[in-house]
């Protein structure tokens, strides 16, 4: 049987411009870590990676993270490529054979399982390597699949710069898929009311 895509769930930040852990603010009952968390698991990724660096203590502390593994990334002040660095070692660790990596984040209020299951099985269609990201706002972002193909040049990220460098110059074919609502993700105290 063909091994599935992993996820792996970016929430190390400090959420400095937002006062407070992003990860724990409560979107329909469930925070925003939990949610990234089940919709990844409910579209069908296996195993979910969740890295955490910033608030790990509280964040452990305050939520169930059920069948996701947590990853420490003790270099997240670094930036957010650190994150992924962290993510591909631990997937590498616990699943050598997985095909691709599903990386998102857990501040896209809009996001679905649908959406993820959707990048999931048109990365699994393709007949090479291919990279299967999301489309909104005139650009392209997470979440997106990356083949394993793909995985050293996420390694050479460095600091702040996080996977869409790889999606504007893509090393390998890229497919796109519209993801509305994309481009509302939560930064700031101002955009809190979006999320109800």
């Amino acid at each position: 049987m063909k091994s599935s895509v992993a996820a792996i769930v970016l929430a190390a930040g400090a959420s400095r411009r937002l006062g407070q852990p992003k990860q724990l603010l409560v979107l329909g009952g469930e925070t925003l870590l939990e949610r990234a968390i089940r919709l990844a698991d409910e579209a069908g990724a296996a195993p979910v990676l969740a890295v955490l660096g910033a608030h790990r203590e509280i964040i452990r502390a305050s939520i169930a993270l059920n069948h996701a593994i947590p990853v420490i990334n003790d270099r997240w002040e670094d930036g957010i490529a650190t994150s992924i660095h962290a993510g591909l070692a631990a997937l590498d660790a616990v699943e050598p054979g997985a095909p691709g990596a599903l990386v998102l984040g857990c501040d896209q209020p809009h996001l679905t399982a649908a959406h993820l299951r959707a990048l999931i099985e048109t990365f699994a269609t393709q007949t090479e390597p291919s990279i299967v990201a999301s489309a909104y706002a005139c650009v392209l972002g997470v979440p997106a699949v990356f083949p394993r193909l793909v995985f050293p040049g996420l390694l050479a990220l460095r600091g702040d710069k996080g996977a869409r460098t790889l999606l504007v110059q893509p090393p390998c074919p890229l497919i796109a898929l519209p993801f509305s609502g994309g481009e509302v993700d939560i930064d700031q105290p101002g955009d809190l009311p979006r999320l109800d």
